[in-house]
């Protein structure tokens, strides 16, 4: 891609390579400082003072110790910025350039279980049995998300000694199960973005154990998601993907983020539940806002489109 320096395998040596390199990174910021490092003070927090009620009372507590006092409405703003910070500092230090970034379902079956899930509901009502049979027919959208996420990740390419194209899912189920799975069966790490909620928030078991997060605000979490993104893949999806999507368009839209590949999968899905076409015709956006897109059934497309996108051979 544009400037691409190095290729070769993305494999667990790279990622070797900058945690192994972390002390000595983590020495160089040390160095020349004035006050005591990070653990100290954390020793220091740890002495245990005369109890007194006055040592006993919560108003007592060291302020970043205070779980109370850090969960309180007024302290949201520090929240937000450790949210940011958190994942920031940590992806800087996996040495993660950028990312290829794919949104998708929670509910679309594993192709292997596409059997299971129709037989189960052989007995439903009719209009049930059809939303079963439609989430089944998208199953092979899996397999789409598991072959890009590998073909990006056999790749290998590094640039100035950072990863790219490091493959980003939302970390739960389905396609994002799909993603990650394709990232590490190919050798290589990925990233989990998961979100705390009711359901669907445990992390797959293919995503990179410290590259994996969790957010609670989603906010900060889309933040995310863009940040280091330099391709992003849309299968179909429910509100969360549909809400992912369109910021990323209104984003590309509105001059606040660089354009880079937007490619949606499965256009029979989504030109039936969005007339984009019809957005254009009704003057709400122009007729080149949809030159943002690219439609795909298959990863090799989405991959060839990615490498015109940044010229690579």
């Amino acid at each position: 891609m544009n400037d691409v320096s190095e290729r070769g395998p993305p494999r667990a040596a790279a990622a070797g390579a900058a945690r192994a390199a972390e002390p000595d990174r983590a020495e160089g910021r040390r160095a020349g400082r004035r006050f005591y490092p990070a653990e100290q003070e954390a020793g220091f927090a740890e002495a245990k003072p005369a109890c007194t009620p006055q040592t006993e009372h919560p108003a007592y507590r060291l302020a970043f110790r205070d779980t109370d006092f850090l969960l309180r409405e007024e302290l949201r703003p520090v929240r937000f910025q450790l949210e940011l910070l958190k994942p920031e500092m940590l992806l800087d230090e996996a040495r993660v350039g950028s990312t290829l970034v794919m949104y998708g379902s929670a509910r679309i079956p594993p192709p292997e279980a596409a059997a299971t899930a129709l037989e189960g509901a052989r007995d439903l009502p009719a209009a049930e049995r059809a939303v079963v049979e439609r989430l089944v027919a998208k199953a092979r959208y899996y397999d789409e998300a598991y072959r890009l996420a590998a073909l990006a990740t056999r790749a290998g390419i590094v640039e100035d000694g950072q990863r790219q194209f490091v493959v980003c899912s939302g970390g739960g189920p389905s396609i994002m199960e799909a993603a990650n799975k394709g990232a590490a069966q190919a050798g290589g790490e990925s990233i989990g973005l998961n979100i705390v909620l009711p359901h669907e928030q445990t992390p797959n078991p293919y995503v990179t154990p410290y590259l994996s997060f969790q957010f609670h605000y989603f906010a900060l979490r889309k933040m995310h998601f863009l940040l280091r993104a330099r391709a992003v893949a849309v299968f179909p999806g429910g509100f969360g993907t549909l809400d992912e999507m369109f910021e990323l368009l209104t984003l590309v839209q509105t001059g606040k983020m660089k354009p880079i590949p937007i490619l949606l999968f499965g256009r029979d899905f989504w030109t039936r539940v969005i007339d984009f076409d019809a957005l254009a015709e009704e003057g709400t956006v122009s007729r080149a806002d949809l030159d943002l897109i690219t439609w795909c059934e298959t990863a090799d497309e989405a991959w060839a489109h990615i490498a015109a996108f940044y010229d690579a051979d």
